[in-house]
């Protein structure tokens, strides 16, 4: 994973947030990362992550950091050579809709072309701010490497009710990022 000056000079400017600052996570951070995680579930916008995972990939997650508080958080998973998949992305609620996702996302995305993944998909409940940053909603089957990798053992497998989105690195820029 890159550094966090790698990662401060490959995010594109993105709206000012006080002095939020995106960062990879570091093992002291497992706890409050779940703890998002979790406070998600209910809403359904997440699905349910282990302590014990998120303990263990919590070197692929980037968050965003307020001083030592951790406002958001989210992880850059490698399902295959070609493909990276935004996986729970989320933002405190008291910090929703000031930027800070998109930060999140920006630094994610910057992360999967420094990473030179052709491919970065998500599958979310809410597609919006994944198509403003370029993503296409695409059918689920399109992104076999997490059909074979979560969703066949998944309970809502057939009946999922998110979309999948789909941001060809490549050609979003003509290049990598």
């Amino acid at each position: 994973m890159a550094t966090t000056t790698q990662i401060a000079a490959a995010v594109p400017p993105a709206p000012i947030v006080g002095e939020i600052a995106i960062r990879p996570a570091t093992a002291a951070d497992a706890g409050r990362v779940y703890q998002l995680i979790t406070e998600n579930l209910v809403a359904g916008h997440l699905l349910a992550r282990p302590l014990g995972e998120v303990e263990l990939h919590v070197p692929r997650f980037l968050v965003a950091a307020d001083g030592d508080d951790v406002v958001g958080c989210g992880e850059l998973a490698r399902l295959s050579p070609a493909v990276a998949e935004v996986r729970s992305l989320v933002v405190d609620g008291t910090r929703r809709g000031t930027g800070v996702g998109r930060r999140l996302l920006d630094a994610l995305i910057a992360e999967a072309g420094s990473q030179r993944f052709p491919r970065l998909c998500a599958f979310t409940h809410q597609a919006r701010p994944f198509v403003r940053a370029g993503f296409s909603i695409v059918p689920h089957p399109w992104i076999p490497a997490k059909i074979a990798a979560d969703c066949q053992s998944c309970d809502l497998f057939r009946r999922c009710r998110q979309y999948a989105v789909v941001l060809d690195l490549k050609r979003a820029t003509g290049a990598w990022r």
